[in-house]
This record gives C-alpha cells, sequence and structure tokens, in this order.
C-alpha cells in the first residue's frame, strides 16, 4: 500500500508519536522556567501582577506537563516493541542513559510538583519558591540526559563492539560526546524561544479582543524581550551546530544544502530553494548564490562543502525531505528574529500593545517555535538515515520482526487514540488561555476555602472558574 514497507511503516509510526510527545517537554520546559522567573521577581518586587501571572500559567503547565509523561511512556514501549534488535544492540548504552533520566529528572520533578501547584498556601513562600525552581532544573536535567542518549547515536563514541552488541567502556566520552553540547543548547534554547512566541500569542489574543491590563502587558513585553534576546542566540548555536555536524556527518549536510556535486576549484554555492531528486542525483529548479554555501559552512571562500555523489547511494539519507524541513526550521527562525526586532522598535515608539499589524503577526506566530521544532527533529532524525546507530546499525538491522498488516494496524490506532486524547488535551489547555490571567489571584488577605481565591493552583478544575459570567451563562445554555 502506498509503496510502504514493514520498515516504513515501524518509521512513519515511532516518527508520529514522537512528533507527539516533543511538543510538550518543548513547552513544560520554557514554562518551567518561566514560572521560576514569575515567582522570583514576586517575592522580589511583591508586584502582583507576576502573582496573577504565575497563578495563569501553571495551570497550563500542569496540563501540558501530564500530556508529556503520557505520551513519553509510549516512545519507551516501542524501543522493546517496534525496535527489539536496536535495543538489543545498543540498549547497554541508551538503556542507562533513560533510566538517569527517571531517577535523576523525572522523580525531581515529580516530587516537587505537587508542593509547587497545591503548596501555594500551605508552605512557606520560600518553600514553594524553591519547589518551582527544581522543577525547572529537573526539565532541564531531562532534557540533558535525553539529549545524550539521542546525541550517542548520532555521533557514537565510548564503547567497544562485543559478541555482536555495544559495550559503554567509558561513560564520560558516551555521554558527552562530539555533537552533544550543540543539540543539547540547540535544543533548550529552542524550548525557550517556543514558550516565548506561546505566550506572546495569548497576549495578543487578549489585546486583539480588547483585554488591555498590566497582567497581558506583562506577559506580551516578557515574551517580546526573551524573543529579541534567544532568538538570534539560536541562529549562533545552529551555526556551531551547523560546523558540527559537517565534521561528523558530512552526507547529512549534503542531503541538506540538496549538494550533489563540486565543480573543480570552485567553491560551494548555496541553493536556497529546489526540488532534490533523489534519483536522478540532481536537485531542479535549484536558486542559489555562489559561494555563499563555502562561506556559511566552511567560513571560508575556497573550501568546498562535501557533496551527495561523493557517499554511496545506499549511505545517503532522503535529501528531498531534509532539503525542506531545514528550510522550514531556517526560515521561522528569520522571521522570530524579525519579530523580536520590531518589538523592539515598537517598544521605543510606545506602540508595543497597540499595533494591531505586529499584535495579528505574534498571534501568528504562536506555534511557529514548535513548528520549527518539529522540522528541525524531522531533519536531524531523517538525516541521519539509513543508520539509527549513525556508522554502527543500519535502521532496517534494529527494527522488530512484525508484519506489514500489524503495523499498519497498530499505527492506525495510534492516530486515532492520539488525536482523540491529545485532541481533547490540547483544547482543554486553549480554553485555559483565552480565559487569560484573573488579578488578584492568590491574594494574601483572602481567608481561603473551597471557591476562594486562596484554593491551591488545580489544574483540571481550572476550566470550572467562573472567569466571565457571560461565557459561563451561555456555555450553560448551549449545554
Amino acid at each position: 500500500m502506498f509503496g510502504l514497507e514493514a520498515l516504513d511503516l515501524a518509521r512513519i509510526q515511532f516518527a508520529f508519536t514522537v512528533s507527539f510527545h516533543i511538543l510538550f517537554p518543548a513547552i513544560t520546559i520554557g514554562l518551567a522556567s518561566y514560572l521560576a522567573v514569575l515567582e522570583g521577581l514576586w517575592l522580589k518586587t511583591n508586584n502582583s501582577v507576576y502573582r496573577d501571572l504565575y497563578h495563569f500559567w501553571s495551570k497550563i503547565f500542569a496540563v501540558n506537563f501530564g500530556m508529556g509523561v503520557v505520551s513519553g511512556l509510549v516512545m519507551a514501549y516501542q524501543f522493546g516493541t517496534n525496535w527489539s534488535k536496536f535495543s538489543d544492540f545498543a540498549g547497554s548504552v541508551t538503556g542507562p542513559l533513560l533510566t538517569y533520566e527517571v531517577l535523576t529528572a523525572f522523580f525531581l520533578e515529580a516530587g516537587f510538583l505537587g508542593v509547587m501547584l497545591f503548596g501555594w498556601n500551605r508552605v512557606g513562600r520560600g518553600l514553594h519558591f524553591f519547589a518551582t525552581v527544581m522543577v525547572a532544573i529537573g526539565t532541564l536535567i531531562s532534557t540533558f540526559w535525553i539529549l545524550a542518549s539521542n546525541s550517542w547515536m548520532q555521533t557514537p563514541q565510548g564503547y567497544e563492539i562485543v559478541n555482536g552488541v555495544v559495550v559503554p567502556v567509558d561513560w564520560f566520552a558516551v555521554i558527552f560526546n562530539p555533537s552533544f553540547p550543540y543539540r543539547l543548547a540547540h535544543m533548550a534554547t529552542a524550548a525557550f524561544v517556543a514558550t516565548a512566541f506561546f505566550v506572546g500569542a495569548s497576549a495578543a489574543w487578549h489585546l486583539l479582543r480588547g483585554r488591555d491590563n498590566p497582567a497581558i502587558r506583562k506577559m506580551l513585553s516578557m515574551a517580546m524581550w526573551m524573543a529579541l534576546i534567544v532568538a538570534p542566540v539560536q541562529a549562533v548555536i545552529g551555526d556551531f551546530h551547523g560546523l558540527n555536524t559537517l565534521k561528523h556527518q558530512p552526507v547529512k549536510i549534503a542531503a541538506i544544502e540538496g549538494h550533489w556535486e563540486n565543480v573543480p576549484g570552485e567553491p560551494t554555492p548555496l541553493i536556497l530553494f529546489g526540488i532534490p531528486d533523489m534519483e536522478a542525483e540532481t536537485t531542479r529548479f535549484k536558486v542559489e548564490i555562489p559561494a555563499l554555501g563555502s562561506l556559511i559552512l566552511t567560513h571560508s571562500l575556497d573550501k568546498q562543502v562535501p557533496a551527495m555523489k561523493e557517499f554511496p547511494k545506499e549511505d545517503r539519507p532522503n535529501s528531498t525531505i531534509v532539503f525542506w524541513s531545514f528550510r522550514v526550521m531556517v526560515g521561522l527562525g528569520m522571521l522570530m528574529i524579525f519579530v523580536g526586532l520590531w518589538s523592539l522598535w515598537l517598544r521605543k515608539s510606545d506602540k508595543l500593545y497597540s499595533s494591531r499589524p505586529f499584535l495579528y503577526l505574534t498571534l501568528w506566530m504562536g506555534p511557529s517555535g514548535l513548528i520549527a521544532i518539529l522540522a528541525g527533529w524531522f531533519t536531524t532524525e531523517i538525516g541521519r538515515q539509513p543508520w539509527v546507530v549513525y556508522g554502527l546499525m543500519r535502521t532496517a538491522d534494529g527494527a522488530s520482526n512484525h508484519s506489514y498488516g500489524q503495523l499498519g494496524l497498530t499505527l492506525v490506532m495510534f492516530v486515532v487514540v492520539y488525536f482523540a486524547l491529545f485532541g481533547t488535551g490540547l483544547g482543554y489547555m486553549m480554553r485555559l488561555v483565552r480565559k487569560g490571567p484573573k488579578t488578584g489571584e492568590g491574594d494574601e488577605t483572602n481567608p481561603g476555602g473551597p471557591g476562594q481565591q486562596r484554593t491551591p493552583a488545580r489544574p483540571l478544575s481550572a476550566a470550572d472558574d467562573d472567569h466571565d459570567n457571560g461565557e459561563h451563562a451561555s456555555l450553560n445554555k448551549g449545554n
């Protein structure tokens, strides 16, 4: 069917589940640090705006965190069900790294998450802030271990092959493999950028509907400062990451660039657009800039970038896909930088909160960070093909012996269940976003109790709050 084999369905199934999963940790990482900053600023300034924003985003964080945990469990099982041969071969490396993630990060997050969400008026301010910081640190530790495992699959070192399986001999080399620092920085920064535009889009949505208050303005202001600073930093990190990839996975760079062969004595051009053709070994309809490829990738005008034809056909990734996924990521990154610079210009002219063209662009840029993350993951993972562990084990050799029918059935089940389950979760989270922050939430002068503002922030009951009497009445009427 559609020319696909069982291996293709196994790859699509894992790509589908990981694509759903990665969206939630990305926002979780960014929101956890954002919450720590908000609570810290509230403790320092006693400005209730920061407290109100903390309560608002903590509910969204909790829902997002829950969906991330559920979607992550499925991926772990797939290593055993669909990729058992890979697990047999490399499990002595990937297994402990994922175990360290659970022992150090997940337990830390889970241990302090309850205090963070339900302990606002049950523990002291200092202890509650400490719990929030620990949750934020836990998300970053989780990123550390997951990226260590995935980076080892990209640039393996610190191992020996004994009786046909990988045996780690130097854990420091395994963890801090050549691509790990760049990939860790790139992913963590991407999470911060994605969260900034998610928060900024939420603020823009409320401002465009006339809901202008200090909390909404603070949301937009903080998000745009983050975009202004971090988006250019991400571009610099991406450049270093590209140079590292050129050194260790040159064929991936050739596929990303749609570059098939070099002309002797001439620098490599940069192909802006085109359609790579794997069968004809050429990039059709290409628009290129002479010598710019050498300048960007080698930082010189005389060195050439390796070309696809320099590598055996069986070792080449699918250039048609990674060529465009990379350009989606870079294009969105450039647009993010533009939005950050535009926000700075509007801030100086005191029009940041009133420029409707800017607010509409910020609103539409809300999912841009997540789309860029997906495009980046497609680039790096498809660009690693045909290897599951680069240079050691081919993807075809790592798959379990399942039939086409079994994989097709389970893939359909995954699609149905995921869209139903996580679609509902995302809809609920967007409902919380539409409600917006409530001023006065968590006021220390309130005696507390059921239905009072000092009731701990319970994310799953947030949608039942009577934020807007008119909206509540219309919902009841609709039911």
